[in-house]
């Protein structure tokens, strides 16, 4: 105390004011109190069922439940008296008691270890205690992180209860302690691991090599093979000589199998394997096992678009391509002709032992339609058949052993045009037709339906150029007339020019159908089967015969004196014939 202050101040220092001591009081409370939010250390005092009393120097402990104690998959281990780091999230709740957490004291502690782990590139060690989706949650004491599905293995992993709750190395891939996540991946431990087995193993190996490996894995298109340490593939090609549908025909997961390593790829270090090359190849001396032309029984064992696989021994098959496999049956999936398994006679066309290629007939084991139709209905044989179908170019005809004869539009009708005259044929008619030409080769025949009338062309084989010939007209058009030769089924026009020598006779209107008119013939093309008359021309012809009969119309008389005077002596000519009773 100092003497020189007054007693009222002197009073003061040994009396201090009531919120002084409030003050220091909370200074000293706040110098040892733990705070909010902050991880402190606490004894266990109590254990309680299922909880941990824990006594953290406060007023009053806290609660913490036991399994925040244990480690994914594991018992917790904790005694009273254990010391223990908590979270302390309030220091006292509605109850009066202090909110404790072991699991966020242990992520608080744990995040900072893995961020520097992270930024080392170092493992850390995990549980994966859970299945999410799209992956598992992996425990990094105290830490939840993601380990995506991709992730968990090299290869894809369809039960993974083998790896859950043991303890095994991770990588973190990311981690963002904002958000809360980690991401880690056991796959790039395996890689990495497995990498370095790899090198060593694979130095070991060789080509042509003979090793002992386990199935690891089976796909649809090979069995991978675990060479103690690095996988092989045995490709379902390289099982068996034969066909193999599926590996699992072949091996399961866990066999131990013999393989020779096929190739190596030092670059990608992949490893090719086969079992097949242990075996004597079944296509050496292929040639003479199988020849040409000869017949032998197989198996089928695949139906594709384009034909039928037949096994004809096992590790040798062939192709029977579509084309191959019926005289008739013509754009037909194989699978309506064969199934898979039946027993089948083919004949053997062709051999390629450098392509291990053999091209099967099944149709050559069968009779040929098409020779045993030109065998029993040669040239000119007439047939009767129905109409199958109808196209621009003519009609098909069913014939004997389901193969079809075709008659071309010019084969229809003598006279009509063939676009006309087919379309009085419809599908289903019963036809008569002739043979004019078959050949098997081609596999066609060839019908004519208008040669079963014979050919009209061939009673005009006494006309000649000149002929006078009786018509009967059809039809009357503006450029002339439509005429039917009389007693034949030969239709010809005759042109309006060549109606008269008169050019006011040279009127068609003249005419009327039915009538019967003599025209001369002007040309015959029997090659094209085309005859030309003309009216025009038989009045010349006859006005000529007449001048040279009865003289030139130079003395006096005129043409139709002429006319007149040789129609009166043919007259007369035919009346004493009918006198002598028909002789001169």
């Amino acid at each position: 105390m100092n003497p020189a202050q007054s007693p009222e101040t002197q009073t003061a220092e040994l009396n201090p004011a009531r919120e002084d001591f409030a003050s220091l009081l909370e200074e000293s409370f706040s110098e040892t109190e733990p705070q909010e939010g902050s991880v402190v250390k606490g004894t266990v005092v109590a254990i309680e069922k299922d909880l941990a009393v824990i006594d953290v120097g406060l007023k009053t402990e806290g609660r913490v439940p036991l399994k925040e104690f244990s480690v994914a998959g594991q018992e917790p281990d904790i005694n009273v008296g254990d010391e223990v780091e908590v979270y302390l999230e309030r220091i006292e709740n509605a109850l009066g008691e202090a909110v404790l957490s072991r699991e966020k004291a242990r992520r608080e502690e744990s995040w900072a270890k893995l961020e520097k782990s992270f930024e080392k590139g170092e493992k850390v060690e995990g549980v994966i205690f859970n299945r999410v989706k799209g992956g598992f949650t992996v425990d990094l004491n105290g830490a939840v992180a993601f380990l995506p599905g991709s992730q968990v293995d090299i290869r894809p992993v369809r039960d993974a209860s083998n790896l859950m709750n043991t303890p095994q190395p991770f990588q973190i891939l990311k981690m963002d302690r904002r958000r809360g996540n980690i991401v880690v991946s056991r796959r790039a431990v395996l890689e990495e691991t497995r990498a370095e087995q790899r090198s060593e193993i694979f130095a070991n190996l060789a080509e042509g090599q003979v090793v002992e490996g386990i199935v690891k894995n089976i796909t649809d298109y090979g069995a991978f093979i675990d060479l103690g340490g690095i996988d092989g593939l045995l490709h379902v090609t390289d099982m068996a000589w034969r066909r193999v549908n599926h590996p699992s025909e072949i091996v399961n997961v866990g066999d131990t199998v013999k393989v020779q390593i096929i190739r190596i790829n030092p670059e990608t270090q992949r490893i090719s394997l086969g079992m097949k090359q242990l075996q004597a190849d079944p296509w050496e001396g292929i040639e003479a096992k199988y020849p040409v032309g000869a017949k032998f029984t197989g198996r089928v064992t695949n139906i594709t678009d384009y034909g039928a696989f037949v096994e004809l021994e096992p590790g040798v098959e062939g192709l029977i391509h579509v084309s191959e496999m019926s005289w008739v049956k013509k754009n037909v999936h194989p699978g309506k002709i064969l199934s898979t398994s039946e027993e089948v006679e083919v004949q053997v066309l062709e051999v390629d032992p450098n392509k291990r290629r053999i091209s099967l007939g099944l149709k050559q084991t069968q009779e040929n339609p098409w020779e045993a139709f030109a065998a029993s209905h040669p040239k000119g044989t007439e047939i009767e058949g129905t109409v199958r179908n109808i196209t621009e170019f003519g009609l098909f005809v069913g014939l004997e052993g389901g193969i079809d004869g075709m008659v071309h539009l010019s084969d229809l009708d003598w006279n009509k045009p063939g676009e006309e005259a087919i379309k009085e044929y419809k599908k289903g008619d019963t036809v008569r037709a002739v043979v004019l030409e078959t050949d098997p080769e081609k596999e066609r025949i060839s019908l004519g339906i208008k040669q079963v009338s014979g050919d009209p062309f061939e009673g005009l084989s006494g006309l000649k150029k000149g002929s006078t010939v009786t018509c009967e007209v059809e039809e009357v058009k503006d450029s002339g007339l439509q005429v039917r030769l009389a007693d034949t089924d030969i239709s010809t026009f005759i042109r309006r020019a060549d109606l008269s020598r008169d050019r006011s006779e040279q009127r068609p209107e003249r005419f009327a159908p039915g009538d019967k008119i003599d025209a001369a013939v002007t040309q015959i093309d029997r090659s094209n089967r085309k005859i030309s008359l003309s009216i025009k021309a038989l009045e010349i012809a006859e006005e000529k015969k007449a001048v040279e009969q009865f003289g030139s119309t130079d003395s006096g008389a005129s043409l139709g004196e002429i006319l007149g005077a040789a129609l009166n002596k043919a007259q007369g000519e035919e009346s004493d014939t009918k006198t002598d009773g028909g002789k001169k």
